[in-house]
């Protein structure tokens, strides 16, 4: 694929789509060459016509595991790899020749491909429904359909299952993400009586430790649905290009070791008060534990510098971030001994809160309830994830699968389904599914195609090559907003591994 860098936005590499070989290199990588279903047309019965397959996050018994996911991502994968004229003559003769030295043998369907090239100048004939991005439907659920719109392609149904199933990673970053809201939001509330500066409580960190620049866009673009708080740029540049949002996240300026080191140990107080010449308004984040945290605290931010912090305001606070330790127990002394040196007051809920003008930035793992039970209100603390938020996950953290339900032969139309023995976990829907919300107001799939269409939550956001459908971040934002409900109470079961994600800022 072609990239050209700019060395401006750290290094993160921009895919052209001007370029004359971008789109034969992208569709080569997105639907020729690195699909495994390259024999599958091969082995279907004689005379199919249809294939009809379907998404889902399965329920599986037993386990820790998130109850709802939030439908997010698959518009970016639509309109990268599968819009337009995605068929060339020059594609078709370049993957018949990679196939044949991968296989050593004739494989590829050079015939079909021609076919797809000259009756729909290159296009994909191929139908795909979903729910709307941003949505929140429970684990078990269909979230989108793939089918073939012409009879002499049924093969492409599931020809295009491994970019698509690649879905699983936006999904769980972002109902991840939305748990993490929630937990937030329940000690906000509690703590504080309000949920003001929910959007920018949790900052993603997690850019340098994912594996790709790819990975970074859609896990970065994947917690921009629920938070405003990020460093991550190729998520904001994807929500930029893909979603309609000119700048959908926001950072401020911060320290890094090497700025406050590069000082040497004598002159810390020199690194610190820099920053705050350097950044007389709005905040700005630094990192006091270089050497020795509580010293820093106390004697440097306490007592050398403290005008100087008092006299910034709460637009332009200071934000001191600890970053070793133990997290519970170096955030809740740290916060003592800020109150030590600057006071604090009490919020309408009873909670201990700093000065606007101080504030802590927690990146590793920290037990809200401590820091409640100490009497503090989570208005004192902003918190970063990393890794643990868009890398330390894989496709079975909610079982994300891709199955065919249906076909149709000579016409005639067949429900089928998987039923392994050795795991009835893995059992998969059947028939032509629809998705509803029921009459006593739960989402619920309708099987077998008795569904009625009025009531069918799933769009056509592609067909024959073409987006149907497109959605806004801030509509997507909209669609995964929090209810009532998730502010008063969370699932329980999610908190062992939210918990974890908590663990490590990458």
């Amino acid at each position: 694929m072609l990239y050209e860098q700019n060395p401006l936005l750290s290094g993160l590499h921009v895919f052209s789509p001007d370029s004359p070989t971008a789109c034969r290199l992208a569709v080569v990588d997105g639907v020729v060459i690195r699909l495994p279903q390259i024999t599958h047309y091969k082995q279907y019965p004689p005379n199919v016509n249809k294939v009809y397959s379907y998404f889902e996050c399965r329920r599986k018994k037993g386990g820790t595991q998130l109850n709802e996911v939030v439908f997010f991502g698959l518009q970016y994968l639509l309109k990268k790899y599968l819009s337009g004229r995605v068929i060339t003559e020059e594609k078709i003769q370049e993957a018949k020749i990679f196939y044949q030295m991968h296989f050593k043998q004739t494989v590829f369907d050079e015939e079909g491909w021609r076919k797809v090239m000259e009756r729909y100048d290159g296009r994909l004939p191929i139908r795909i429904k979903a729910v709307p991005e941003g949505k929140i439907i429970p684990r078990g659920n269909v979230l989108f359909t793939v089918e073939n719109t012409d009879p002499d392609f049924f093969w492409l149904t599931n020809y295009i299952e491994t970019m698509l199933v690649q879905m699983w990673y936006p999904i769980t970053v972002a109902s991840i993400s939305r748990e993490f809201k929630k937990i937030l939001a329940k000690h906000l509330k509690a703590t504080s009586g309000n949920l003001e500066g929910l959007d920018f409580k949790l900052h993603d960190f997690g850019y340098r430790g994912v594996s790709s620049q790819e990975s970074a866009a859609l896990g970065g673009a994947a917690h921009l649905v629920n938070f405003c708080s990020t460093d991550t740029v190729p998520g904001l540049l994807m929500a930029q290009q893909y979603y309609g949002c000119p700048m959908a996240g926001f950072s401020i300026p911060a320290a890094e070791h090497s700025t406050i080191i590069s000082w040497g140990r004598s002159r810390e107080k020199e690194a610190f008060e820099r920053l705050l010449d350097q950044f007389p308004t709005g905040p700005v984040s630094v990192v006091s534990d270089s050497y020795d945290i509580f010293k820093a605290c106390k004697h440097i931010w306490g007592d050398k510098l403290k005008e100087r912090v008092m006299e910034r305001s709460e637009e332009s606070c200071l934000v001191i971030r600890p970053d070793s330790g133990d997290p519970a127990e170096t955030l809740i002394e740290v916060i003592k001994i800020l109150e030590e040196c600057f006071g604090c007051s009490l919020n309408s809920q009873g909670f201990k809160v700093l000065p606007s003008y101080l504030r802590i930035i927690q990146g590793d793992g920290i037990d809200l309830n401590s820091l409640r039970d100490e009497g503090w209100s989570s208005e004192n603390v902003f918190f970063g994830c990393g890794s643990a938020l868009l890398q330390k996950l894989n496709r079975d953290t909610l079982n994300c699968a891709f199955k065919c339900s249906y076909v149709e032969t000579n016409g005639k139309g067949m429900d089928v389904y998987k039923q392994p023995v050795t795991d009835p976990s893995k059992g998969s829907k059947r028939g032509r599914l629809s998705l509803r919300r029921n009459s006593d107001g739960f989402i619920e799939t309708v099987e077998r195609g008795v569904g009625k269409p009025e009531e069918d939550m799933l769009v056509t956001v592609f067909e024959n090559g073409s987006i149907m459908q497109e959605y806004t971040l801030e509509e997507i934002r909209k669609n995964a907003r929090l209810q009532d409900d998730d502010v008063i109470s969370f699932h329980l079961h999610a908190v062992p591994l939210l918990k974890h994600s908590f663990l490590t800022n990458g």
